[in-house]
C-alpha cells in the first residue's frame, strides 16, 4: 500500500494511520504506520543524521522525509531528550543547541501541521508494550535500551511515565549504563558471560526499586538474547524486543495519532 492509498484509507475511516519520525545520533527514520497492527505500510526512509544536528537542520531534514514519502497530516518525532511541556530539557548523542529549545513550536512551524514530540526510548517504550514483546503482558513493564547508553521506558498498564532515565542511575557506585551499555560490552570485550553479570546487577536494583512485572530488552544486543539473556541472575521475567530497528517510528506514530484527544497522560507533548 503506499502513502498516498494509506491516507485515502484512513479518511474513510477504513485503517487508522499515523506518521513517525525517529530522530538519533546518527541517523533519522521516518515511515507511515498501520496503527491497527504497529506494521509500517510502504517503505522506510532513513537519512544520516546531519553534523551538527542542530535544531533548524534536523527540523528541515525531518520534513523531508516527510515530504520523499507524500505525507500530509499531523507527526510525531522523537529525540533523545528529555521532553518537558514541549520543550528539550536535555540532549544526548545530538546537539547541544537542543537544549531549551521549543521542540513543538519548531517542529509544527517546519511542518505546518500539528506535531506530537516524545522522548525516543519512551516512544520505543510505548510501541513495544502495545505491538511488540509487551503487548501480553499487564502491570508495570521496564523497556532498557542497550546501546552507546541504557534508555529507559517505564508502564503501567499501558500508561507511560515519562522520562525516566534509569541508564544514570547509581548501582554499586557507577552509574547504570557505564555498567551495562552495549558499548561497555563491545568496547572492554566482555564475554557474554561477564557483561551479563553486570546487566544482572544493574536489573537487581531497578526491580528491588520499582517491581517490574517484566523488562524488555532492546537495543542492538536484543538480536542476540539467546547469547545472555538466559545468563542473567535477576528475578524478574526478561524477554527481548520485539520491533527492533521501527519501534521508534511506531511510537512516534501512535503519538501523532493521538493529536487532538484528550488525554494527556501518555507522555506526549503537544505545547507550541
Amino acid at each position: 500500500m503506499t502513502t498516498a492509498d494509506a491516507l485515502t484509507a484512513s479518511e474513510n475511516g477504513q485503517s487508522p494511520i499515523g506518521f513517525g519520525v525517529d530522530i538519533g545520533g546518527s541517523g533519522i527514520k521516518g515511515a507511515v504506520v498501520n496503527l491497527a497492527d504497529g506494521s509500517l505500510i510502504g517503505e522506510r526512509v532513513r537519512v544520516d543524521t546531519p553534523q551538527p544536528a542542530t535544531p533548524d537542520v534536523i527540523a528541515a531534514t525531518s520534513v523531508q522525509i516527510a515530504k520523499t514519502l507524500g505525507w500530509y497530516g499531523p507527526v510525531g518525532v522523537t529525540l533523545p531528550c528529555v521532553i518537558k511541556d514541549g520543550v528539550a530539557r536535555t540532549a544526548a548523542n545530538i546537539d547541544k543547541s537542543w537544549i531549551d529549545t521549543a521542540a513543538v513550536a519548531l517542529f509544527e512551524k517546519a511542518f505546518g501541521q500539528p506535531v506530537a514530540v516524545l522522548n525516543d526510548a519512551d516512544a520505543a517504550g510505548l510501541a513495544e508494550d502495545k505491538y511488540g514483546a509487551g503487548k501480553n503482558h499487564r502491570g508495570v513493564v521496564i523497556v532498557l535500551t542497550f546501546g552507546t547508553g541504557i534508555g529507559s521506558a517505564l508502564l503501567n498498564n499501558g500508561v507511560l511515565v515519562p522520562n525516566t532515565e534509569f541508564g544514570h542511575m547509581e548501582v554499586d557506585g557507577k552509574e547504570a549504563e557505564h555498567r551495562a551499555a552495549g558499548s561497555v560490552r563491545e568496547n572492554q570485550d566482555l564475554s557474554w558471560k561477564k557483561w551479563s553479570k553486570e546487566v544482572s546487577k544493574v536489573l537487581e536494583t531497578f526491580e528491588d526499586l520499582l517491581w517490574p512485572d517484566v523488562f524488555i530488552a532492546g537495543g542492538g544486543v536484543s538480536r542476540k538474547g539467546d547469547k545472555w539473556i538466559p545468563l542473567l541472575t535477576n528475578r524478574t521475567e526478561v524477554i527481548p524486543a520485539a520491533l527492533l530497528n521501527t519501534a521508534g517510528i511506531v511510537g512516534a506514530a501512535m503519538a501523532a495519532g493521538q493529536l487532538g484527544s484528550s488525554s494527556e497522560s501518555d507522555g506526549w507533548s503537544r505545547v507550541g
